[in-house]
């Protein structure tokens, strides 16, 4: 892997008195794409929960050379980490437009924020038609669309993404992940992905974890997971 971006070192993740992550231990490489697998339970969401700071997590998790863990939320999203979780969290009542202002909270150059309203466009032209538009009366895939959209108005360094291809149709899916190749490609945005569908993430992906109830079970590139026996057994079905 080239250098690492994101490093996590023997990470345990607690809710209450419940110990999920179990020691787990991954990188994601600056401009990598890196994917974390397993079935439900497996640890998957927390692992993302636990790098912004929302669970209470023990070992190591830094950030481009430094310690984030112990850090609160918004101090670790102003270091330039931007979390889409699961169930999108789009606000219903405000525009497209409003939104994505909302995800410019740490920018202070208008002007810098009224073109990354048109480079964010040029990724999503759908949410350029619907600008004027209350997020909640947009579809399922538009919403995804808008959630994605709204991190990249941060201009992280590294986009995480919770199953972002959950409940949408195979279209859809294959738009936002064409787009998500393509900010990774032309910005050099890294990404850390969660996804169900593991023949679509170890596509997108250089680098693959496969987690089993907070630990991880295997490692390696994305390549060397998808041809490994275990894996096409257990999670693509052949």
């Amino acid at each position: 892997m080239s250098a690492a971006l994101l490093q996590a070192k023997n990470v345990e993740a607690f809710y209450g008195q419940t110990c999920v992550l179990k020691g787990i231990s991954f990188e994601v490489a600056e401009a990598g794409i890196t994917t974390i697998l397993g079935a439900n339970g497996a640890g998957k969401t927390t692992t993302l929960r636990a790098i912004s700071g929302l669970v209470r997590t023990a070992g190591e998790i830094s950030f481009a050379g430094q310690r984030i863990d112990g850090l609160a939320t918004e101090k670790i999203a102003a270091l330039g980490i931007a979390h889409v979780p699961d169930g999108r969290g789009t606000l219903v009542n405000l525009t497209v437009q409003e939104n994505l202002r909302v995800g410019a909270y740490l920018q202070r150059d208008t002007q810098q924020i009224e073109l990354d309203f048109e480079r964010i466009y040029g990724y999503f032209p759908r949410l350029r038609e619907r600008k004027q538009q209350q997020a909640g009366t947009l579809s399922g895939g538009e919403q995804q669309m808008l959630a994605i959209a709204r991190a990249l108005m941060q201009r992280p360094r590294l986009l995480m993404l919770d199953e972002p291809s959950f409940g949408l149709a195979p279209l859809i899916i294959r738009e936002i992940f064409r787009i998500m190749r393509l900010i990774n490609e032309k910005e050099g945005v890294s990404i850390l992905l969660i996804e169900q569908n593991v023949a679509l993430a170890l596509d997108l992906a250089n680098h693959a974890y496969l987690l089993e109830t907070g630990s991880t079970l295997m490692s390696g590139t994305a390549k060397s997971l998808r041809e490994d026996e275990q894996v096409r057994r257990s999670y693509l079905g052949f």
